[in-house]
């Protein structure tokens, strides 16, 4: 799990209720997380002019952060949207290649996989790590097997969400493929996101909680509201 969806993910990992809505944000999460991408697209495609897409999509961005703030709602999403799509811009502009504002998105994806394969062979899940401190469990859970193995399940989730994105973004990116890659970030983004949460939490919520004794036990964390901080995927 990554910087940003985690927090929205984590909390509907622990809620006694899945809520897809909250998982991905809401649907102004989900419109958030894809339209400064899509317009970035939109814009390359019409005119091959890389520097108004950038501009547009850096815009784009900016406008959504400026009317949460508007609104006097929570930023941290479209903030963490606009430093996002700011990397982006910024790889695509250093290297003048329209293909690489996609470039930090397939690295990112690339660097969780390998680092949750890593945590699953040394037997440090990643979801047991953060799921164990938010859930007070500490590290007890790795002398329960079965916590220990819901974990390691919930991880092979998310490492299926990483390779599933790779194994579309990569092909794409190789053949140059700007609206390819574009339209491909609306279903590989907060949506695939959403059902892999459901996964987790389906894995997850079979199996009672590993807390050290002396710990007492309390109610799970339950997801933010829709205006809470959700920040984006992709």
């Amino acid at each position: 799990m990554q910087p940003g969806p985690a927090t929205s993910g984590l909390a509907q990992a622990m809620a006694e209720q899945f809520s897809f809505e909250s998982a991905v944000g809401g649907v102004r999460g989900l419109l958030e997380s894809v339209v400064p991408t899509l317009v970035f697209t939109l814009v390359y495609t019409i005119d091959n002019d890389l520097q108004r897409a950038l501009i547009a999509a850096v815009g784009t961005a900016v406008a959504l952060t400026v009317v949460r703030l508007a609104q006097r709602q929570t930023v941290m999403q479209a903030v963490s949207g606009l430093m996002g799509v700011a990397l982006a811009a910024a790889i695509a502009w250093y290297t003048h290649s329209a293909i690489n504002f996609f470039l930090a998105s397939i690295l990112k994806n690339a660097f969780f996989t390998v680092l949750c394969l890593i945590s699953i062979v040394v037997r440090w899940p990643y979801v047991g790590v953060l799921l164990g401190l938010m859930l007070g469990e500490g590290t007890h859970w790795r002398q329960v097997p079965a916590r220990a193995r819901a974990y390691t399940w919930a991880t092979w989730a998310w490492v299926a969400m990483f390779v599933i994105r790779l194994g579309f973004q990569v092909p794409l990116y190789l053949r140059d493929h700007v609206t390819g890659l574009g339209a491909a970030s609306v279903p590989l983004g907060l949506p695939l996101f959403g059902v892999t949460v459901l996964v987790c939490w389906l894995i997850v919520r079979r199996v009672p909680l590993a807390r050290p004794p002396g710990v007492e036990d309390s109610a799970p964390i339950a997801a933010q509201p829709d205006d809470d901080p959700h920040p984006t995927s992709r």
